[in-house]
């Protein structure tokens, strides 16, 4: 179990929900990765990240699919590209990845509470 933190901690984290609106191979990456696209509504734009959920998850199932993002993590280079936000999920066996994602449609750039 992690350490107990306040809430003005979990405050600090931006957590908001998007859609994925583009995703591409990423060889390039050590490890499997694709590269993706979110749109994170009107204030945030579209932001991309390096996301390692090939194992889950093929590439035209992922657009269209909702997933909650850390959106305010520093860009982080991975290979020849930018990550600017973190995709959550459930890392389970063997490095296979569930996404994090709300139950109904909600609207894009809506931070969790």
């Amino acid at each position: 179990m992690a350490a107990t933190i306040a809430w003005n901690d979990f405050d600090k984290v931006d957590l908001r929900v998007g859609t994925i609106v583009g995703v591409e191979d990423f060889p390039k990456a050590v490890k499997k990765a694709y590269k993706v696209w979110v749109d994170l509504g009107p204030e945030l734009g579209i932001k991309a990240s390096s996301a390692q959920i090939t194992i889950q998850y093929s590439m035209t199932e992922l657009i269209d699919k909702q997933v909650i993002c850390v959106c305010n993590f520093p860009p982080k280079q991975v290979a020849d590209f930018i990550s600017e936000v973190l995709i959550t999920g459930f890392i389970l066996e063997k490095g296979r990845v569930i996404l994090a994602q709300p139950e109904s449609l909600v609207p894009n750039g809506t931070r969790l509470a």
